[in-house]
């Protein structure tokens, strides 16, 4: 039986599975959790500890169809600048409860589109920010950069705020496919603007790219790639397009029929991963690859891995705090979420509380069930007395689970006593695997809803 066949006959080309930058994932989080709340878990914050921090700009100057992200597009900057002030006054009372000495490992704006923000917006928050709470040492400070809607003035100011690594979203070079996606962006821009970055000094550069676009090819796929290799960013995230109209509107206008197939979507993947490993990638996880000199690379070499919101990452601070309409914060005690709406979200800071409307609360088994997830995503393998001496799983149910996954996948995966791990070839089954220790995706009889 062919590879291609047996990860098919496992339900790879069907199954709908979450990315696991949480856990539970969101879809899991209740109306329980308050302000309140998110206030008394950041008091509980060690002080002098360092923690991340995440800044959510919802606005775009357009709409582009493929995005499922939560953004809203204008055509003007006033709504913008009257954004920027709500989220000074949101900090302001952040700034209230933190306790002392506290730091940042990470600083990150995510959108949306940050770089709508004027200079002088750019230059007020960060200031405002690192007056709170200051880079840690080796602490990063990034920005999602749009190459159509920033220019020297505003790459001016990142880079006097102390912008150390940048991220510029590509998806497809082709002009094609990026009509039929709804973004238009040359290959001439987006170097121009990777350009600009590093001439500023800011020398580790991300970049995202999708497979599984409309009427994208092996030989697309291969252009794409190359062109973008040829900018040499420390970083490429290689995600899979999802199309799911039903949850994002505006991907209707994307033709269902231009799709490729499921297994075409994997042959997409494979052409792109071996031209990222021919041009001297590291491969980390199952859709990130890096430079070797990169931080996510040398965590992947050391065992310290993680994944966030972000998808993965080297921070390894246990809380991360999102500030803004929507955004989510990870404490050791659980999630929080803010209002999605912009309009609900303001109305709770210019009324003095904090916009808490969902989250989770973490329970014993939340804990060791998010580490065996955590470690299949990032290191293909778990260790069985990590999880029980080090996070209290329940040593019964772990070895249940860990038998019912060697089980069902095989020879894609290899148990020992110690360990459970995916093999190279079982790599694309990886989220279908750590959906197994989901106890939420779980029915009564002991198989994934999911698969």
């Amino acid at each position: 039986m062919s590879h291609l066949k047996q990860l098919s006959e496992l339900g790879l080309f069907d199954a709908r599975v979450p990315r696991y930058t949480s856990y539970p994932t969101a879809p899991q989080f209740s109306s329980d959790l308050s302000g309140e709340l998110f206030a008394r878990w950041v008091q509980q914050i060690q002080p002098g500890s360092a923690i991340s921090l995440y800044l959510h700009v919802p606005f775009c100057r357009r709409l582009c169809w493929f995005c499922a992200c939560r953004t809203q597009g204008t055509s003007t900057d006033a709504p913008v600048l009257a954004y920027a002030e709500s989220l000074r006054v949101e900090l302001e009372a952040f700034r209230r409860i933190l306790p002392e000495g506290v730091r940042l490992s990470r600083l990150h704006w995510g959108g949306g589109t940050p770089t709508m923000l004027p200079p002088e917006s750019m230059r007020a928050l960060a200031a405002q920010v690192f007056d709170i709470a200051p880079l840690a040492e080796g602490g990063e400070f990034s920005v999602e950069i749009d190459p159509n809607e920033v220019d020297d003035e505003r790459l001016d100011a990142l880079a006097e705020a102390g912008l150390t690594r940048a991220s510029i979203g590509v998806q497809d070079f082709d002009p094609e496919i990026q009509g039929i996606i709804g973004r238009d962006q040359s290959f001439e821009i987006t170097k121009s603007t990777a350009d600009a970055i590093r001439a500023r000094g800011i020398k580790s550069l991300n970049a995202d790219i999708l497979y599984g676009l409309p009427n994208q090819t092996q030989r697309r796929m291969a252009d794409s790639v190359q062109k973008l290799m040829s900018l040499n960013p420390d970083r490429i995230a290689l995600y899979g397009y999802a199309h799911v109209p039903w949850m994002a509107r505006r991907q209707q206008m994307i033709p269902s029929d231009t799709l490729p197939r499921p297994e075409e979507r994997l042959e997409l993947f494979e052409t792109a991963r071996r031209l990222l490993l021919w041009d001297g990638y590291d491969e980390i996880g199952i859709d990130h690859f890096a430079r070797p000199h990169d931080g996510l690379s040398k965590a992947a070499r050391e065992g310290k891995l993680r994944r966030n919101f972000q998808g993965y990452t080297d921070d390894t601070s246990p809380v991360l705090v999102g500030l803004g309409a929507s955004s989510i914060s990870r404490f050791p005690q659980g999630f929080a979420q803010n209002a999605p709406a912009t309009a609900a979200w303001k109305k709770f800071v210019e009324a003095g509380e904090f916009a808490t409307t969902r989250g989770h609360a973490f329970t014993p088994a939340d804990i060791w069930r998010a580490r065996a997830i955590e470690v299949l995503m990032c290191d293909f393998r778990l260790s069985r007395s990590e999880l029980i001496e080090t996070f209290g799983a329940d040593a019964a149910t772990l070895d249940e689970l860990m038998d019912h996954t060697a089980q069902r996948f095989g020879q894609f995966v290899k148990r020992t006593a110690e360990s459970l791990e995916i093999t190279l070839e079982g790599r694309p089954l990886t989220r279908m695997i750590a959906t197994m220790f989901d106890e939420y995706a779980m029915d009564k009889a002991g198989h994934s809803s999911a698969v």
